[in-house]
């Protein structure tokens, strides 16, 4: 099979590649060059898609000696991932970049040209599983949960998933996926992995947010409307959020107290305690497939962090909308983020959070 291995510079996907390699098949390594003015280095695990990664990644396609490209996909990230990152915090919602580049950049424009130009497949080194039996193509979790990535891939559909392999989706410990990379001559055995929005290697998601959205003096208030604090902008606060309010009232009851909406129009940010938090209903947009639409009421697992626990519901889509019932309630579900079904292991489909109720 002619495969094209996206290769990020880090180890998974340079062991991803490795492995089609051995397995015989054509493989051709592709990096994708994110931003116009990459950071040369990066700070250990802060940031990706650097200067540097470009040069791991070459490295370690010399290794296996399979051919290497850099495919340059600057301005779509800037419009598809970044603008729509600052668009999203803009209107008061908590966006998911990783999702967004899966969706826009590694499983549309990257399997686009891959397949124009003959390539069978794109592979990439997430943690997660396709399984194909016949026409029908499933997405599941990683065998390794605390690497599991099948959250951020729940956006993808059928066709996208039918040319997509993921060869570390079996694994069982990241340690020995490192072993592997060592035991291959591989560089990156012992590169630290990237835990941060790879186009804020600096880690300052509000720094980088004034500097596209400028400063906006607004207040904070509590559940009854009284003014508690001051902020600089509504967009660097999230639901849920605890740390960073700066409030100048203190509860009544000395309680902490946490962000239960934001109001962009108003530039307000509204705090309370805890128990407001709690969430029962979401209503959700875009809702997606990976395999095909299921009809009427459907009861599974829904999941809306990268690496929140999944929780029993009931998921209703109607048009473009889908109301998701949760069994229990939750807590600091932000709208902006997105609520990914499972039924079990296996991903069933996708929404976008735009508002929660008790």
């Amino acid at each position: 099979m002619r495969v094209l291995a996206a290769m990020s510079g880090g180890v998974d996907s340079a062991v991803a590649a490795a492995r089609l390699v051995s397995e015989g098949h054509d493989v051709v390594g592709v990096h994708l060059a994110l931003s116009k003015n990459a950071e040369a280095y990066r700070s250990g695990s802060r940031g990706c898609c650097s200067l540097e990664d470009s040069h791991d990644a070459r490295r370690a396609a010399d290794i296996l000696g399979i051919p290497f490209y850099v495919w340059d996909f600057a301005d779509r990230f800037a419009e598809d991932v970044v603008a729509d990152f600052v668009s999203e915090y803009s209107a008061g919602r908590t966006p998911n970049p990783c999702l967004r580049c899966n969706e826009k950049i590694k499983f549309a424009a990257v399997l686009e040209r891959g397949r124009a130009l003959g390539f069978e497949a794109v592979a990439t080194g997430h943690y997660a599983r396709v399984e194909v039996n016949g026409d029908r193509v499933s997405l599941f979790r990683s065998a390794e949960p605390a690497k599991d990535q099948s959250y951020v891939l729940g956006v993808l559909d059928a066709d996208q998933l039918r040319y997509s392999l993921f060869p570390l989706g079996a694994d069982v410990a990241k340690a020995d996926v490192r072993a592997e990379a060592a035991a291959r001559g591989l560089l990156v055995a012992r590169k630290p992995d990237s835990h941060d929005i790879c186009f804020i290697p600096t880690g300052d998601t509000a720094g980088f947010l004034q500097s596209r959205l400028g400063r906006r003096s607004g207040d904070v208030v509590d559940e009854h409307g009284e003014v508690v604090g001051a902020h600089a902008g509504s967009h660097q606060f999230t639901v849920g959020q605890r740390h960073g309010l700066h409030l100048s009232v203190p509860a009544g009851d000395g309680r902490p107290r946490y962000v239960l909406g934001i109001d962009p129009v108003a530039n307000t940010v509204r705090v309370g305690p805890k128990e407001s938090l709690a969430v029962r209903v979401i209503d959700a947009i875009r809702p997606t497939w990976t395999e095909q639409p299921v009809a009427g009421a459907w009861a599974g697992l829904v999941q809306v962090r990268a690496h929140g626990e999944p929780m029993p519901a009931t998921v209703e889509v109607t048009g473009d909308r889908a109301r998701i019932r949760l069994d229990q309630p939750a807590f600091g579900i932000a709208p902006g983020q997105a609520a990914v079904y499972y039924d079990g292991d296996r991903v069933v489909g996708s929404a976008t959070i735009a508002a929660t109720a008790p």
